[in-house]
Parts: C-alpha cells; structure tokens; sequence
C-alpha cells in the first residue's frame, strides 16, 4: 500500500498526517509545537520541527510512503545563498515592513494588484534589496519552498499558490513583464503547479528516516488553501472559514476576484477561483486574554442567540490586511467589562462581524453568493462561536470534514485535487 505525507506548518508550530491511496483513513498524526512566538521562530527551529515530525512518525509508516507535500504560511519569505543556506531572518506572514516600498512598487506594478499590501512576498522582497547580506543571497523563497528544498535539495521551485503575492500570472502561468522591469538582482522561484513531483528524496534523507528511495518530494500550498483542500468544500459558493491565530476566508467561486484595495485576490483551483483575504484578528487575540480552558468553560456561559453590543477590532498589533487593509488600522478593545463572559462574547461577535464582513465583500467584488461555510482551525471546535457566526452570516456553518491542513498537503501529495 502507497501512504501520503502531508505537512503543515502554522504560527504555532508544525504538524503532519500520513493518509492511505484512498485518502480516506488517516495513518498517523503528527505535531511539534513552537515554543517561542511566530516572530522569533527561525529557520532552524523550522528545520527541526521538520524532522522532528519525520521521526514521529512509525517507521513501519515512512518505508510506505510514496510522495510528501509542504504547504506554509502565505508570504512567509526567506533570502538564501547558493547553498541553501538562509542569508538573514525571514520576514512572516503579517510583517509589514514592505510598507515602505509601496509607493516604488505602484509605479510599476498594475493598480490593485495583489502585490500592492505591505505584506505581499514581493513588497517583503524589495525591502530586502537594503539589507546588507541581500548581495550574499542567491535566491528568495517562500518558507514552504525552503523546507521541501530539505527534503529535495533542489533550490529555486515554488508552487504558483506561494507565488502569488510574488506577482506571478497564474492565468497565464508566468511571471509578467512589468515584474521584470524591477531588475531583481535575484533568481525568482521557478513556479510549479501544486501537488507536482519535483524530484525524489535526497538520498541521505532517505537513508536516515527509512524513507523508500523513489519517494517524491511535491509542490506544496498555503496553510490556508490546504485547510480548504481539507474541508470538503467543493462547489462554486462554498467557502472555508480557518479559525487559527488568524482569519482567512476563501470562497470557491466561477468568477476571479481581485483588489488590494481591500487585501482581496484569487487562487486559481482548475477552473475555479478561491477567492479571500486574511485579516490579523483570529485565535492569537484570544488566547492573549484567556487560557485554553477558560476559553472552552466561558464560552459556555454565553448565549450565542443574543448579539452582543461591544464593538471590537480584535488585533495584537497596529495594521490589518482584509476585509480593511491598512498597515496603521488601530486594534480597538475598549470598553472591556469586568465580566469575562461579556467580554469573551464581545470578542468573539466582533471577530463573527469581520468574518462577514468579508464574505459580503467578496460577494460585492463579483464573486459567487456564499451558500455554506466549512469551519478549519482551532476555533471550529467552539460551538458557542459557531452560533454567533451563523447568526451573522445567516448560512449553514458546518464542521470541516478535516479540519487539519496537513491532511489537505497529503491530498496533494497523493494528486487529489491537483489542478492545472
């Protein structure tokens, strides 16, 4: 029997899960927690994690698996040098130091492009161009990039989910000439569609994990496109909610929506649209007021039928990406009542508020009218907060048939869901 190895990596730490050739039967599951906060988590510690979750997993197991797939947080990047080694610490997801390079990149780049957000891997990028060890570096990778190259050896090969917010076409499956006006002094990612075969193992990662020697090493995803994969959502006007340290919507749709007015742009999946945005609001803002159990045992007090009157904007810092994107957008969690109860309710209803904020400004942007939403992250298990978002979304909000991203990685992996 051929087995399937999906690899996730979040904020808060990595995980896998290995699936049968039916996909129906989850062999392992495995996790590496961080320790440390997203900011300071290195590329070391990314490595580690890696095969430290390789380890885990029954060596009876790893001698079965045929091919492995890696999917990483959206515009997580990282300069290396001709070896592969990383030249200067990656900038994260919602690093938004490429603020600075805006003005130089509207010039250049078409209005409302995706790559317009001070996030954007390309924006991330061009504030590189200043660091001093930038003349050291070879090439610039996305952090699933990074990690396959570990297993694979081959540097330079991304997937054109990762590639996105570099600015490539992923209508007509190339980089577009206006990015090549900027004159980077660097080898851009050869892009790839997901879930294709890059190469095999490297021979000595085979050899000290008792992988077979002919398993594949594919192009990876997102963590939020592989929670999607995962969910079951499969028609146009259905949609993935991942309920992690962040909020990212996607909305399957026939109809690509873009605008960086508002943090919005689409992935291609075949001959749909995944259309979304993520805001920074989500689980890390939670957890910075309550522990795991006061989380599960408030919630319970609350009545999710009755909306509460506290308004939020729940962030950890300065700056938002969607359905508001603005790097200077001000967190607002004032008044806070002395109750916890009506506090945790005011937090989770204003999160609820973002959430459909941001479907109905998808729709408006032109994409398909939302008919169901499939829930992925931590906070699907919240049935209090399910409630509250129901009643703001006024759809069906259902459970992911998988909730993990790194069971979505190990479809791709497999070759399910592989789109052209």
């Amino acid at each position: 029997m051929n087995l399937y190895l999906g690899v996730d990596f979040g904020t808060s730490g990595a995980r896998g899960v290995v699936i049968d050739e039916k996909g129906s039967f989850i062999q392992a599951e495995v996790r590496y927690p961080f320790q440390d906060s997203p900011a300071t988590v290195t590329p070391k510690i990314w490595q580690e994690a890696l095969f430290m979750l390789v380890e885990q997993i029954p060596e009876e197991l790893r001698r079965k698996i045929k091919a492995i797939a890696i999917n990483g947080t959206s515009s997580t990047v990282l300069l290396v040098d001709a070896a592969g080694n990383p030249t200067d610490a990656p900038l994260m997801y919602n690093d938004a130091r490429g603020s600075s390079v805006l003005q130089d990149l509207r010039s250049i780049a078409p209005p409302n492009h995706t790559v317009l957000s001070a996030t954007s891997s390309l924006a991330k990028l061009l504030w590189m161009r200043q660091l001093p060890s930038f003349s050291e570096a070879r090439y610039f990778l996305h952090q699933a990039d990074w990690l396959a190259f570990l297993l694979h050896g081959q540097l330079g090969i991304s997937d054109y989910h990762n590639a996105l917010k570099l600015g490539y076409d992923v209508e007509d499956l190339k980089y577009p000439e206006w990015l090549e006006l900027l004159q980077i002094p660097i080898q851009l990612p050869k892009v790839l569609t997901p879930g294709t075969p890059i190469a095999e193992l490297r021979p000595e990662i085979a050899d000290k994990f008792a992988f077979r020697r002919d398993c594949l090493v594919c192009a990876g995803t997102t963590d939020s496109i592989a929670a999607f994969i995962a969910s079951g959502a499969k028609l146009p006007g259905e949609a993935v909610t991942s309920l992690g340290s962040t909020l990212v919507l996607k909305l399957l749709s026939r109809t690509r929506v873009e605008d960086a007015r508002y943090g919005i742009y689409s992935h291609r999946l075949g001959d749909l649209w995944l259309t979304g945005g993520a805001s920074n609001t989500g689980g890390a803002v939670l957890k910075q007021f309550f522990t795991n159990a006061e989380l599960e045992s408030l919630s319970r007090e609350i009545d999710a039928s009755i909306a509460s009157e506290l308004d939020y904007y729940p962030l950890l810092r300065v700056g938002d990406r969607f359905p508001i994107n603005d790097p200077n957008l001000a967190p607002r969690l004032e008044p806070r009542p002395d109750n916890p109860v009506e506090f945790l309710h005011g937090l989770l209803e204003s999160i609820a508020r973002i959430e459909a904020r941001g479907y109905e400004l998808l729709q408006q942007m032109g994409a398909n009218k939302l008919n169901r939403v499939y829930t992925a992250g931590g906070g699907a298990a919240n049935d209090t907060w399910t409630a509250i978002r129901a009643r703001n979304l006024q759809i069906p909000v259902v459970a992911s048939v998988y909730t993990e991203a790194a069971y979505g990685t190990a479809l791709l992996a497999m070759g399910e869901r592989k789109r052209g």
